[in-house]
């Protein structure tokens, strides 16, 4: 913590959604926001320099999404501190998400003082998740014991997630691999390892599938 008190990172594609949480946080004694970005590799180049102790990070970006930047930014700095804030009422993104390495998730349709809640119980170390999807994650628990199984989306890697993203989103195999800085033939072979682990073999039947556990929610298209 700086002599400031804490300093807060907000990623977020929508400038109107980032001013309006960053108004809402800088309301809060001991809270500043240092830096904002626009998308995951904007995130990640921002918070080396800006060294914040909380990230506040949208998932559904155009360009690299959220867990990806999670990810990376976790992987240079293992103690970074990230909240998810997102549309996305899914249990599948709130555990791919804290795979990647967030500390707490909560939907954009939440009060403005559970968002303020999990900002709080983060900076002092604990976990945050808005009661809905506390909830969604505990159906979702009560469901695989009854099923014997977790969700097939539990078997791809944060990258593999990613770039079902988007690929969900409409891009290309080239589009897909010109963000994330890959070569097409990496992109195309893990599209087939993404099909093999959630055993369709078809981009509809991925369709259909990502349909039926609420991936296509809040603003990504199909």
């Amino acid at each position: 913590m700086s002599a400031e008190g804490f300093k807060i990172m907000l990623v977020d594609d929508h400038a109107v959604v980032r001013e309006g949480y960053r108004s809402l946080l800088q309301k809060q004694r001991g809270l500043t926001v240092v830096a904002e970005a626009a998308d995951g590799a904007e995130s990640y180049r921002l918070y080396k320099s800006a060294r914040p102790d909380l990230v506040i990070m949208d998932l559904s970006m155009s360009g690299i999404g959220g867990i990806e930047a999670i990810k990376r930014i976790r992987q240079w700095d293992p103690d970074a501190r990230i909240l998810v804030f997102t549309m996305h009422f899914s249990a599948v993104h709130a555990r791919q998400a804290i795979r990647a390495g967030a500390r707490g998730y909560v939907t954009k349709s939440s009060p403005p003082e559970v968002l303020l809640a999990a900002v709080s119980d983060i900076l002092q170390g604990r976990i945050a998740f808005s009661p809905d999807i506390d909830h969604e994650l505990a159906q979702d628990w009560a469901q695989e014991w009854a099923n014997g199984g977790a969700s097939p989306f539990d078997r791809l890697t944060s990258r593999e997630f990613e770039i079902l993203r988007l690929l969900l989103m409409g891009k290309s195999t080239e589009q897909v691999a010109e963000t994330l800085h890959v070569s097409p033939k990496t992109v195309a072979n893990t599209r087939y390892q993404i099909r093999d682990k959630l055993g369709v073999h078809s981009d509809i039947e991925l369709v259909r599938l990502a349909l039926r556990q609420g991936l296509l929610d809040g603003d990504e298209p199909s």
